[in-house]
């Protein structure tokens, strides 16, 4: 069964919010609700959502959280080394951004992500890579040849490292040793931006 990506740019840095749905049987995953998701939030009134998954929690990509938990009751998901980030507006980073978010905190995460993972959701087979560099605890998801890359690799650009627990050296590491490892034909469906694929990055990214 084919998974069904719809992709919502939200908030003011306009986040890519993915809605992952298996269509025959309703059911469906987020990942990284951003902030203002009033558009996705109107998509899925009819859906029955399994789980958020966040491949990080800066505070663009877990602006949306709080009311969709509350509202459809499903799990969050979020690597271990970003545990106490939804709770903290400093390490987040809607503090030091005040000009475009008040201060954002939200219960923590219900489960824990670790690189390596293996996650059985809606239907569909998720691999979790740890993928470090622009923030600790980036992760990235891959379902056969859909990758979820959150804010470590873009087309024709890389994720910052200048914000707090960041290290450029890291994030080099992630894109070459994991995601550059995977086929030339993997969609990679970035945290901000358009989608792109692993072979058009390791020959035309500048960055890398």
């Amino acid at each position: 069964m084919m998974l069904k990506i719809d992709s919502y740019s939200l908030g003011p840095l306009q986040t890519n919010a993915y809605l992952l749905t298996n269509e025959e049987t309703g059911k469906a995953i987020i990942i990284d609700p951003g902030m203002n998701p009033g558009a996705l939030i109107k998509k899925i009134q009819n859906l029955d959502i399994e789980a958020i998954l966040l491949t990080h929690a800066h505070f663009d990509h877990m602006g949306g959280v709080d009311e969709i938990r509350k509202l459809k009751g499903c799990p969050v998901y979020l690597h271990t080394l970003e545990s106490d980030w939804l709770t903290s507006p400093k390490l987040n980073g809607s503090l030091m951004w005040s000009q475009v978010s008040p201060p954002l905190s939200t219960e923590p995460a219900e489960f824990d992500l670790a690189g390596g993972q293996q996650l059985n959701l809606i239907g569909h087979h998720f691999t979790v890579y740890h993928t470090p560099g622009h923030s600790p605890g980036s992760v990235s998801f891959l379902s056969g040849n859909d990758l979820f890359s959150g804010d470590v690799l873009f087309r024709l650009g890389v994720g910052r490292t200048d914000l707090y627990g960041g290290r450029e050296r890291d994030l080099l590491d992630s894109i070459h040793n994991t995601l550059f490892t995977f086929n030339d034909e993997v969609k990679v469906y970035p945290g901000h931006g358009p989608r792109t694929t692993i072979g058009y990055e390791r020959s035309n990214n500048p960055y890398v």
